[in-house]
């Protein structure tokens, strides 16, 4: 029952959060340093989760194989390739790599 009542709670926080856009979209301006900082921060918070997210499993390091078959992807992307030819690309550097025996 207590992970029910924490479901709930949780789900009644996200909804009241997003709420708090549209209700005080007309209330509040932020400056143009607010701004910027806040455009900055969405960046850093988005490369901070990719970072992790191919640097480590569980606890530890994921090995060079998924790392390097991020640069694969991050490297296309980059050269403006199609987002499915990237991502294909990205997984097979990081399939050839693990059958080849790099973890």
């Amino acid at each position: 029952m207590t992970i029910l009542w924490t479901i709930l709670a949780l789900a009644l926080g996200t909804y009241l959060l997003r709420l708090c856009g549209p209700l005080l979209h007309n209330r509040f301006e932020p400056s143009g340093r607010v701004r910027v900082a806040l455009s900055a921060s969405a960046a850093v918070l988005l490369c901070a989760m990719a970072a992790v997210s191919a640097l480590t499993a569980g606890h530890g390091f994921a090995g060079w194989a998924r790392p390097a078959g991020v640069l694969v992807g991050a490297v296309l992307a980059l050269r403006k390739v199609s987002f499915l030819i990237a991502v294909v690309a990205a997984a097979a550097t990081t399939a050839a790599l693990r059958l080849l025996g790099v973890s």
